[in-house]
């Protein structure tokens, strides 16, 4: 479920320069559609989370197979910008909600002991990632040979074995989270207690920076490429690599977890991507250095998944994962709108991608260092909870 729904809508960059040409509409009406979707994903995964702490994941995760489904019909028949805008924007955000991250790692975090969580939701992650190396080349295949629309066919078949992956995925719902001392929590109060640890904000807003780089790469480098006159093929190609080389590099982080501080980990991802970015923007692209890029960047793309997941177990434990961490990614996907919609903002003002991956190297630097000096103390009541049952 999780590999198809990102895999996916990874690859919506593939669609950008054919779209233009085809019904009209600009790159700053793709951007916006790429950056509203991020917005609704964002904002409505605290709700869902909330939903799927209290009622389960199996009936968030069918309907939202079922809203990817129905926002995919949109784009096949698309001829307008609000059909763009409804179809990849609206629904599409809708629907990872309730099929991406949040809530693959709480179904992931339920069905392993405490020790071996990190590599667990690594695992879950790493193979997360290689719908991206499926859905990619068989996107500019399909586009190749056919037409955009055909593409849209292709990511239809797609969504459509996420419904059983759906089904079966969420019966961990029956498997139970740990005791509870005391009065149980509520959402509510778990939120404020989240949101009054500074470790926690110091979280949510480097997460910020994570949407930010990550989102502005999949939504522009297609189209940067397709400036520097660089065949499409590279584009497609380095996207599958991202997702290749995102199996080991989320594996390897969810397992160095497990061992080494998770705080310090994530700040050397965000501090390696910066000087990735750095790098390749600053000479002009080949085929060649355009897929090291790739590795380089799939290796520290959802490494941050288990880390930042880890870390908001260990501080507020596990009864309500998927609702903090829906609260976090608020944050990310606040950095994912500007990174979608203000690279395009960007390139349409001033003709280049300069200012764009300069800020993007920038807040990389700076995430990091704040992420690296986070408190990961667990919450009062967590310690409080350990003493009463040792």
């Amino acid at each position: 479920m999780l590999s198809l729904a990102m895999g996916m809508r990874q690859s919506f960059g593939l669609l950008q320069p054919h779209m233009i040409r085809d019904i009209g509409i600009t790159a700053a009406d793709f951007s916006l559609a790429i950056a509203l979707q991020n917005v609704i994903w964002g904002a409505t995964q605290p709700f869902v989370g909330i939903w799927a702490d209290k009622y389960g994941t199996r009936p968030v995760a069918l309907i939202g197979v079922g809203i990817y489904i129905l926002g995919l019909v949109f784009l096949r028949f698309a001829d307008a910008t609000w059909m763009v805008t409804l179809g990849i924007g609206v629904c599409v955000g809708l629907a990872l909600s309730c099929t991406a991250s949040n809530i693959a790692m709480n179904i992931t975090a339920r069905t392993v002991s405490a020790n071996k969580r990190g590599a667990a939701m690594g695992a879950v992650s790493a193979i997360g990632s290689l719908g991206l190396t499926l859905a990619s080349p068989m996107a500019q295949s399909l586009i190749t040979h056919f037409n955009w629309q055909t593409a849209v066919v292709g990511f239809l078949g797609l969504a459509c074995v996420m419904l059983p992956a759906a089904f079966w995925g969420s019966k961990a719902d029956g498997i139970e989270h740990e005791a509870v001392i005391g009065k149980p929590q509520s959402a509510s109060e778990a939120i404020t207690e989240a949101l009054g640890h500074k470790g926690y904000r110091v979280l949510a807003i480097a997460f910020f920076v994570c949407g930010f780089q990550l989102v502005f790469i999949t939504t522009h480098l297609p189209a940067y490429l397709d400036i520097c006159g660089m065949d499409p093929t590279v584009g497609s190609n380095t996207l599958a690599l991202v997702g290749l080389f995102n199996v080991l590099g989320s594996y390897l982080f969810g397992w160095l977890g497990d061992r080494y501080s998770k705080r310090m980990l994530l700040g050397g991802i965000y501090l390696l991507r910066s000087l990735a970015l750095f790098m390749f923007f600053s000479f002009p692209p080949t085929p060649l250095t355009t897929l090291v890029f790739g590795a380089v960047l799939g290796t520290l793309w959802l490494g941050v998944v288990p880390l930042v997941s880890g870390l908001i177990i260990h501080m507020f434990g596990l009864r309500f994962m998927a609702t903090l961490s829906g609260v976090a990614f608020m944050s990310h996907q606040v950095g994912s709108f500007l990174g979608a919609w203000g690279g395009g903002y960007i390139f349409i003002h001033f003709g280049n991608y300069d200012l764009a991956w300069k800020l993007a190297v920038a807040v990389g630097v700076v995430a990091g260092i704040f992420q690296m000096t986070m408190n990961t103390q667990a919450s009062d009541r967590m310690r409080k909870q350990w003493a009463a049952q040792t």
